[in-house]
């Protein structure tokens, strides 16, 4: 099977990408948005995750990878929340912000922009190839 591409949405101050370096791999928990919790259950082992910088920064930093599919998340209390395992795979050489994602021809129309609450979103396989060109990341 094809891999697919995704985003995942982080505050820096939160769990930032240098914190799932240094992790080697984290539980991506605590996502209470049915159309994110969605995404994340259609994830398979080895996608491909941009990983981005929420609120401060506001920039796609990293390349991360799903290690483990969709399981109940441990920390949800009610309800029915999945989680994934995630490992990073490299950062972008150069990290690509909102401002160029809005103005860029291809990424312009991407989830992150259309629905810019949603945590995590998939991404169409041209968006995910122009974010590597922009960042220079090969």
């Amino acid at each position: 099977m094809a891999t697919r591409y995704w985003l995942v949405k982080q505050e820096p101050e939160a769990y930032p990408w240098s914190q799932l370096v240094a992790d080697k791999k984290t539980v991506w928990t605590g996502v209470r948005n049915f159309q994110a919790r969605n995404h994340l259950r259609a994830m398979k082992t080895g996608d491909a995750v941009l990983y981005y910088h929420s609120v401060t920064g506001k920039q796609i930093v990293g390349i991360a990878e799903v290690v483990r599919e969709a399981y109940p998340d441990p920390t949800a209390t009610e309800g029915d929340w999945s989680v994934v395992d995630l490992a990073p795979r490299k950062p972008l050489k150069v990290p690509v912000d909102l401002a160029t994602l809005k103005t860029d021809a291809v990424t312009k129309d991407m989830p992150l922009i259309k629905q810019s609450r949603l945590s995590v979103m998939s991404l169409e396989p041209a968006v995910f190839q122009r974010i590597l060109e922009l960042s220079g990341t090969r």
